[in-house]
């Protein structure tokens, strides 16, 4: 019965959302164009002629937001180079090259290299979460597991000078998480975007300038 009432009240609260609103009017795939949005408008992430690499990226409304901000190259094309990884299918999006697999595996790296082609990435993204078991302690695990795949994955493909922007959540291991990204970058911001619900513990890390870039 209890979780009759949870799943009534999330989808009254889902389709009430303004942002879900807004998404469906917009053509992003999920709500959470807005907090990709949000973020980059207040730190200038995304810019023409980049190199960006989205982790975990299906169904894609992060790839969406970055593409319209990339528009503007030669027939219609951007202006630079987008690439998604996911384990999980997406719909392709215009100029996104997709990679489906695990990027912890060799072969997924090897595509990858093969698309950039010797250059770094100026920006990587994930907006990737665990499969939530309810048990704190090990989804805590699981979430710190996923953001030091990240920080590795920058460490070997990142500019020293790039970006990376995560999803955390702040009852999930964050103290840690947060002093992992300290070590590893030079500045490092907390943010937390309106269009992240009041409810929830979600939470974004920003990283600018890796201390120790693999040679």
């Amino acid at each position: 019965m209890a979780k009759n009432k949870f799943n009534k009240n999330w989808v009254h609260d889902h389709i009430n959302d303004p942002y879900v609103k807004l998404a469906q009017k917009e053509g992003y795939r999920a709500r959470a164009a807005y907090k990709l949005k949000e973020i980059d408008e207040a730190e200038k992430l995304i810019k023409p002629g980049q190199v960006i690499v989205d982790l975990g990226c299906t169904p894609g409304s992060w790839g969406q937001y970055t593409r319209r901000k990339l528009a503007g190259g030669d027939e219609g094309g951007i202006k630079g180079t987008m690439i998604g990884l996911d384990m999980l299918p997406m719909e392709p999006i215009a100029d996104m090259q997709f990679i489906q697999g695990d990027f912890r595996e060799q072969g997924v790296l090897d595509e990858l290299a093969g698309i950039l082609e010797g250059r770094m990435a100026d920006l990587v993204l994930s907006d990737m979460a665990p499969n939530l078991s309810g048990i704190a302690s090990a989804d805590a695990a699981r979430m710190e597991d996923l953001i030091d795949l990240a920080i590795e994955f920058s460490q070997v493909h990142l500019k020293p000078s790039g970006a990376l922007l995560v999803k955390c959540f702040k009852d999930m291991g964050f103290t840690q998480i947060l002093e992992k990204f300290r070590s590893e970058f030079k500045v490092v911001k907390q943010i937390k975007p309106k269009a992240s619900r009041d409810k929830s513990s979600e939470i974004f890390l920003m990283g600018r300038g890796l201390k120790n870039p693999a040679q």
